[in-house]
């Protein structure tokens, strides 16, 4: 009776064991081949966007060719931070004058050697290179500041070059100077001592002549005498840069120029410069890139201008170069250690645009007579 009533036991045992272990054993099953479903998911997810990444780089090329006339910090921020969203293109760059990339673009028109440009080209140009430019724009566009969006179809506005006076501060003190308007640049003591890079090819010349028109009337008789009396204390050069390294090395006391160069030398260290705006007025014109007509590198020099202009490539870009440029996307940030000031704490006037476009050729050619007479 006692071994029976064991098998029993055993029996029931048995069945409870396999009634409670079978449904464990297929949920665990369940379990195994949804994690290799997954796995798999991932797998094929991985591959498909690596396949994306692929055709996205096989699409652009490896290769954009800059033609540009920003200086050398300027591209070094654009080139790292652009290679940190696309790290296989290499950028090529090639540095000069607005007038003389512009020209080397129109020398090479039967076998173009540059993809896109930056710096120099402003929204006082109007139409003038409309033969070497693609009517392309960025993708962004809409994104620009009141004003400040394409003036012509041709022009991707991506910061803004704002006129300033570059001080050598210990020249100044021993000239007993204060030179903050534009009519203390007509004291005698600056005979010789001022310097301009040649409006003819430097963008940040003309910015600077634009300016002046601003305060004192576009063509007016009272811009061309200030004009006048101003180039009796001026040395025109070639390079834009020299307006604001050779007041650095203190060849000149003043330097007519743009505040994201000058600015630089105070970032690194400088203590015997000064960004200064003049007292009657200070204006910007809006520098843009563009896209030569057929470029050899067309996807690449699209991506890199929609990166440029877009908020995020904006924001990373002012982080790197620490807010020493203002950008024109309404969305991008500010960096909290930037070394411009607010344009709050500054004078603004108004910049006639149109007026300055339609007349360049005639300004620039009473400049170069007015100019003659004093040389």
């Amino acid at each position: 009776m006692k071994k029976v009533l064991s098998f029993v036991v055993a029996l029931f045992m048995c069945i409870l064991t396999v009634a409670c272990s079978s449904p464990a054993k297929e949920e665990t099953q369940k379990v195994e081949e949804k994690k290799e479903e997954k796995q798999e998911e991932v797998v094929e997810t991985t591959e498909e966007e690596t396949a994306e990444e692929e055709t996205a780089g096989d699409e652009i090329g490896d290769t954009v060719v800059l033609y540009s006339s920003m200086t050398e910090f300027d591209l070094e921020a654009l080139t790292t931070c652009f290679n940190e969203a696309y790290p296989d293109v290499e950028v090529e760059i090639v540095t000069g004058s607005v007038g003389e990339y512009t020209s080397r673009i129109k020398a090479e028109a039967g076998n173009p050697q540059c993809d896109v440009t930056w710096g120099g080209l402003m929204d006082t140009d109007g139409d003038r290179y409309a033969d070497i430019f693609e009517a392309w724009v960025s993708d962004y566009n809409d994104e620009a500041l009141d004003g400040y969006s394409t003036p012509n179809g041709l022009y991707s506005m991506d910061h803004l070059s704002t006129v300033c006076f570059c001080v050598n501060t210990e020249l100044e003190k021993e000239l007993g100077l204060n030179i903050r308007s534009y009519k203390d640049l007509l004291d005698p003591k600056l005979k010789g001592k001022i310097v301009l890079s040649d409006p003819n090819s430097s963008s940040a010349a003309w910015n600077n002549l634009c300016n002046i028109f601003s305060v004192y009337g576009v063509d007016t008789d009272e811009a061309w005498d200030y004009i006048n009396q101003l180039m009796d204390n001026l040395v025109v050069v070639e390079k834009s840069s020299a307006c604001f390294n050779s007041v650095y090395d203190g060849e000149y006391v003043v330097g007519l120029t743009y505040e994201d160069g000058a600015i630089k030398l105070n970032q690194n260290g400088s203590e015997t410069t000064e960004v200064r705006y003049p007292e009657d007025g200070t204006s910007a014109f809006a520098a843009g890139m563009a896209i030569v007509k057929d470029c050899p590198h067309p996807e690449a020099a699209k991506a890199l201008v929609n990166y440029v202009c877009s908020a995020e490539g904006q924001t990373r870009m002012a982080e790197y170069m620490e807010g020493t440029l203002r950008f024109t996307n309404r969305n991008y940030e500010t960096p909290e250690n930037a070394w411009l000031p607010s344009s709050n704490d500054m004078k603004w006037v108004k910049r006639p645009v149109s007026e300055l476009a339609e007349k360049k050729d005639a300004l620039l050619e009473k400049w170069n007579n007015l100019l003659g007479e004093h040389q």
